[in-house]
């Protein structure tokens, strides 16, 4: 009896099918956290233009010579229209439900983009979500120099 509970035949094959699920389950993980953040990345560069965008969409009239220079003067709906014609202009095909949360300028001088995407992971499993939404925010400013 003390000969068989000291054999160790076969005890190899559950470690290496415990550490091969070990290491597919982090190789899948790494991939949706890398995918998620070049998500992120992606929507935000987006979102960075839309900004510089809307901050540009001041028209000459509306620029004030004050005792700092001239300053140009944002309105919402004129920063948010400049965002719009941006990105029909500029698509995105592969941010899936692509849309402008806001647009709007704060004070007059900047103008702020938050847009959202909705990511799906490269592989679903039990262990990462179908999907999430993300979101990012930009402020650009527009100055005279």
């Amino acid at each position: 009896m003390r000969a068989a509970l000291a054999a160790d035949d076969g005890s190899t094959l559950p470690l290496v099918a415990f550490f091969t699920f070990l290491g597919l389950l982090i190789v899948l993980l790494v991939t949706a956290a890398t995918s998620l953040y070049l998500e992120k990345k992606r929507l935000f560069t987006i979102a960075d233009g839309a900004a510089l965008v809307g901050a540009e969409s001041f028209e000459l009239e509306s620029v004030q010579v004050g005792p700092g220079g001239p300053r140009p003067l944002l309105d919402d709906a004129g920063v948010a229209s400049a965002v719009h014609d941006y990105l029909a202009g500029n698509p995105a095909p592969d941010l899936h439900g692509l849309g402008v949360e806001r647009a709007f300028t704060a004070d007059g001088l900047s103008a702020t983009v938050t847009m959202s995407s909705y990511w799906r992971p490269p592989v679903v499993t039990v262990f990462v979500p179908e999907g999430i939404r993300v979101e990012a925010t930009a402020t650009a400013r527009s100055v005279f120099g």
